[in-house]
């Protein structure tokens, strides 16, 4: 009974709270984990890092919707059948079949395209000396790799644009009051991704949604055409929402940090990959990861009944002192511990590949356009929940000669 008083207490439900506050490094000094209304909080890196491969734990977002009061509507139940969510031999399934389409060898060739993409947003206003990151840049970008990887028409990237950005306040604290909102973004995105893969059947391209496509149509239908749709808007939604909300955090970080910025700058080809890794360690979208407990199952001194939400905190564990030295700086020569900002163990982030792709080649291109660079006090910052990043982002800066 001491040791369960002793526990620490998060409000992660308030939007007013902040992963990378006193209070929260307090907690994970004080404990490995902390109780929250929404279950416990893990804060420390090795306790995330071994409760992610947990067999007793299974993926603990699909109860999200129904723990804001959200039990029925178009939403919940596409989210109850996302890959994100499923589980055993139904994931396994869908995984193995798709899991080639987000090979390097699929994605490494776009590269010269994205870096295209991001010099020619960058030239639009770099005379300027100050721009709306989050509009002029992040969503673009991200939309329009996206448009480039899927094979759809990038003059549609503004529609696709809307439609993932409303969708993605499915997984934030204020989900019940927009889910009217998030329905018919899920209804609309449904008929057009319908209308996608109707054009590949009659046309494939050398695309990844032609490889979608085609595992459904080969060895007897493997991928149903509900599990198809399924997963084509969940690779609109998380593959731009979660994107733009990462270079606007990156930018954020590195803004910070001028000597990294400009230690990148000197030598892109040595360390944007590695900028990538250390903005995603410091500063991820993903504040969280959530796993909920299958069986009742005893871990350190603790007893975790069956049914228990468990967070498993990504900006605690990337920035835990036990783990890394000066844990909240970036350092670009650094030989630090892998991240876990992409999950781990049955569902490690499917897209992981093409994530670290858009990041490393978009701030290569903008640290050798930029320096100097700021961050406006009138920044609108989204709330520390589920996933987080920015609705605007105005920056100063000076071009690079």
């Amino acid at each position: 009974m001491t040791q369960q008083l002793a526990v620490p207490h998060l409000d992660i439900s308030s939007e007013r709270f902040r992963m990378n506050s006193r209070e929260m490094r307090r907690a994970r000094a004080d404990h490995w984990y902390a109780r929250t209304d929404w279950g416990i909080a893990v804060l420390t890196y090795e306790d995330c890092k071994l409760l992610l491969k947990n067999p007793h734990l299974t993926q603990g977002s699909a109860k999200w919707p129904a723990h804001h009061g959200v039990v029925d509507g178009l939403y919940d139940r596409w989210w109850r059948k996302t890959l994100l969510v499923l589980e055993g031999d139904e994931h396994n399934r869908i995984r193995r079949l798709v899991n080639p389409a987000f090979s390097p060898r699929r994605i490494e060739p776009l590269r010269p395209r994205f870096r295209a993409l991001a010099d020619s947003l960058v030239d639009e206003w770099v005379d300027d000396g100050r721009t709306e990151f989050a509009g002029r840049f992040a969503a673009p970008y991200s939309t329009r790799v996206l448009c480039m990887m899927l094979g759809i028409d990038e003059h549609d990237w503004e529609e696709v644009y809307q439609l993932s950005s409303t969708i993605g306040l499915g997984i934030g604290i204020t989900i019940k009051e927009n889910i009217a909102r998030i329905d018919d973004a899920v209804a609309e995105l449904t008929r057009y991704a319908e209308s996608l893969v109707a054009a590949r059947r009659r046309s494939p391209r050398d695309d990844i949604l032609s490889a979608l496509v085609g595992a459904r149509d080969e060895d007897d239908g493997r991928l149903s055409d509900q599990e198809l749709i399924n997963l084509i808007i969940l690779l609109v939604f998380a593959g731009i929402d979660t994107t733009r909300n990462q270079l606007v955090l990156t930018v954020a970080s590195f803004s910070e940090q001028p000597d990294q910025w400009e230690k990148l700058a000197a030598d892109p080809d040595r360390y944007a990959a590695k900028a990538a890794e250390e903005a995603l360690r410091v500063n991820p979208i993903a504040r969280w990861v959530s796993r909920e407990a299958g069986e009742t199952f005893r871990y350190r001194e603790r007893t975790i009944e069956k049914g228990t939400t468990i967070h498993l905190l990504t900006l605690s564990s990337g920035t835990d002192p036990a783990e890394y030295d000066d844990p909240d700086r970036i350092d670009l020569d650094a030989d630090r511990s892998p991240h876990l900002a992409f999950g781990g163990g049955m569902h490690h982030c499917l897209g992981h590949f093409v994530a670290r792709a858009d990041i490393d080649v978009a701030v290569s291109a903008l640290s050798t356009r930029l320096t100097d660079l700021r961050v406006g006090e009138d920044a609108e910052w989204l709330p520390d929940s589920g996933n987080t990043g920015a609705n605007t982002l105005p920056i100063t800066f000076t071009r690079r000669p």
